[in-house]
């Protein structure tokens, strides 16, 4: 799903996705969920034993759980991946308990327990892992992501899948000791500090692991993976692919390596040491997510690790070595302090290493995905699955955004101040008061309007401006009596102002209160045009911005195969703006997959006498006009389509390349 101007392949929708949480990851709409209350119990530790055997996609596993109790209990309910079977729950005496349940196994002690009390259970049990396994305690079937499997050329176990008893909103931190058994040949891939690998009674091969701090090392990759990496790449990154044919090429590899060390000290260089110590980057299939974080290691699919996104997914999962492994929410409800601040250092690094242009497109796309589903407050986004579009958008893209407009609030220095701050809190979980405190702590400003604001209602302000020109005696210049307007009553927030005077830049930060604002500015030129916010700092909506929100949404009910809601939201994006090329060529794709190719057609030739933006709209509304033609049985107009694409020389996406493939061979015999 693209956004209103970005310029890639108009069909790889999955790559925009990521970066919404485009990640990404995000393409399965979840109703919503009713708001899950705290545990009862705080998980300290796990011990872990697991046997997988790729061949039949099966593992067996005992993992050995310490958890306190934090009220008096006569059960204790836990949560697990509902393809695996519990055999047997038993305390540390041995003694077997009652239990029952699938996917929320809730177990019934002899003596009840009492708070404060902490014990030490095991647990027995194995499954089967192919095909999707549902996460989390939502019947929802559109909540099914494959978060694990077991088989060739790559096993994965990500932590959300819960494929060991977890209870709670996955806050709480643990440690762990996991020792992995695999057949041998296989490579395991795990948080914290290994030993060398060792063959067990059966000849399978062991891969232990020990995280001795509290954290989130939940996450095991295994594979006959093959370390990549560059002569110029940090020892403290490593690259490992799936040596299999359809990776990444050598120099691909090494590229990609480079462009990972790279990240790495960049953050390193912004926030300090991870405390995950060195970082593996591992090859994920392209059936799961497209990006996966544990401590140590940055998962990403195979067909993410190419292509232009490929660098800005990878920083943005890299991120999570601080604001993830470092940072902890409290509860779902401030997930979108560290994913937001995830967002938002992918952000930054983007702004230090692509052009002016990238950077404000990127900003303008992240704001249209914070807008795109604000109906809801931030502080409320528990109602929604980890999964669900909603929530991707809201706690990675508005939390940027939140993120973003702090540092203009309280100024770069007290910004980073407040950032290292919360990094030295490791031990502790964040929340929004947390934040909070800290920002006014470095910034010496009372910041409830600024948090209230944005957590605890929806919306954001539509900025206008009125101005009067006014000479000076003396050739002194002028000033301009400019009246900022905006339509949300308890709006309060400083705004820059840009005024162009006869080739001099004049800008003016004013504190912007209520539905009017009145400031004067002064210029020895002719003022000639006033830009309200030009940098985009605010989270804002405009005509423009409302266009792109469509859109955005049109996209993502195309994703989850609601053509009916892609649609209206693509003609509700032309209603206001009727010339926008990507609103019709989107709209050309959804009825050209119905096979409704006049209505197909009409759709893309709008979308050549548009506005051209962005430019791939034009070869690629030629491409598809071109097919349109094909599969309606008229080769002459599909051939003179196909050569006005040629004609553009632009291949963004491969463009080209189909056009010659479909000129020679017709788009109905192209593989």
């Amino acid at each position: 799903m693209n956004s209103a101007s970005t310029a890639r392949k108009p069909c790889t929708i999955l790559q925009f996705l990521y970066v919404w949480m485009l990640m990404f990851l995000f393409v399965q709409v979840v109703d919503a969920q009713t708001v899950r209350s705290s545990p009862p119990i705080q998980i300290t530790s796990y011990s872990i034993d697991v046997t997988l055997n790729p061949a039949h996609h099966s593992m067996n596993a005992r993992a050995t759980v310490t958890f306190t109790a934090l009220e008096n209990l006569t059960a204790v309910s836990f949560q697990l991946n509902p393809a695996l079977r519990v055999r047997d729950i038993a305390d540390a005496s041995g003694q077997s308990f009652r239990f029952a349940g699938d996917r929320t196994i809730r177990v019934s002690p002899d003596v009840p327990l009492k708070q404060g009390d902490s014990v030490t259970w095991t647990f027995r049990y194995g499954g089967v892992f192919e095909g999707k396994s549902k996460t989390g305690d939502d019947p929802n079937p559109a909540e099914e992501v494959q978060l694990a499997s077991i088989g060739d050329p790559i096993s994965y176990l990500l932590y959300a899948a819960r494929w060991f008893p977890t209870a709670g909103d996955m806050t709480d931190r643990f440690t762990a000791t996991m020792h992995v058994h695999v057949p041998v040949g296989e490579r395991v891939l795990g948080s914290g500090a290994s030993g060398s690998p060792h063959l067990d009674k059966s000849g399978l091969t062991v891969f232990d692991f020990n995280w001795p701090q509290p954290g989130f090392p939940g996450t095991i990759i295994v594979g006959r993976f093959h370390e990549a990496g560059a002569s110029d790449s940090s020892a403290n990154v490593r690259l490992y692919l799936v040596d299999e044919k359809g990776g990444l090429t050598p120099t691909d590899a090494e590229k990609y390596a480079v462009m990972a060390s790279r990240e790495y000290s960049y953050f390193t260089s912004r926030f300090g040491s991870a405390g995950s110590g060195p970082l593996n980057i591992v090859e994920l299939q392209d059936d799961t997510v497209p990006a996966y974080w544990a401590p140590g290691i940055a998962a990403v699919a195979g067909r993410q690790m190419q292509g232009e996104n490929s660098s800005r997914l990878l920083a943005n999962t890299i991120a999570h070595q601080w604001w993830g492994n470092e940072v902890r929410p409290a509860t779902r409800n401030d997930s979108w302090i560290t994913n937001g601040l995830c967002r938002n250092s992918e952000l930054e690094y983007l702004k230090q290493n692509s052009d002016a242009t990238t950077f404000a497109d990127a900003v303008l796309n992240v704001s249209a995905s914070a807008l795109a589903y604000d109906t809801a407050p931030l502080a409320d986004v528990s109602r929604y699955s980890d999964f669900s579009t909603e929530f991707q958008a809201m706690t990675y893209d508005k939390g940027a955004m939140i993120f973003r407009m702090l540092q203009w609030q309280i100024g770069d220095a007290a910004f980073q101040q407040t950032l290292h701050a919360m990094l030295a809190l490791h031990d502790e979980s964040m929340n929004a008061a947390g934040v909070e405190k800290i920002a006014e702590a470095a910034s010496h400003q009372d910041l409830r309007p600024f948090f209230t604001q944005w957590l605890d209602s929806t919306g954001a302000p539509t900025l206008q401006d009125n101005w009067t020109l006014y000479r000076l005696g003396d050739n002194k210049g002028y000033r301009t009596v400019v009246e900022i307007t905006q339509d949300l009553d308890l709006f309060r927030m400083p705004v820059e102002v840009r005024v162009e005077a006869d080739g001099k830049i004049v800008t003016q930060r004013v504190d912007v209160a209520g539905p009017q604002t009145q400031f004067t500015i002064e210029t020895f030129g002719v003022p000639r045009n006033i830009s309200l916010d030009p940098e985009r700092r605010l989270l804002r909506s405009d005509a423009d911005m409302q266009v792109r929100v469509h859109i955005l949404r049109g996209q993502n009910m195309e994703a989850a195969n609601d053509s009916a809601g892609a649609i209206q939201e693509y003609r509700l994006a032309l209603g206001i703006d009727s010339i926008s090329s990507l609103a019709s060529y989107r709209l050309g794709e959804v009825y050209f997959r119905q096979s409704n190719y006049q209505a197909a057609a009409d759709a893309f030739r709008a979308a050549l006498r548009g506005d051209g933006v962005p430019k791939w709209t034009e070869v690629w509304s030629d491409l598809e006009l071109g097919k349109t033609f094909d599969a309606s049985g008229q080769r002459d107009r599909a051939v003179n389509q196909y050569r006005e694409a040629l004609q553009t020389g632009d291949n963004t996406g491969g463009a080209l390349d189909l056009a010659r493939g479909y000129l020679e061979h017709g788009y109905q015999a192209m593989p």
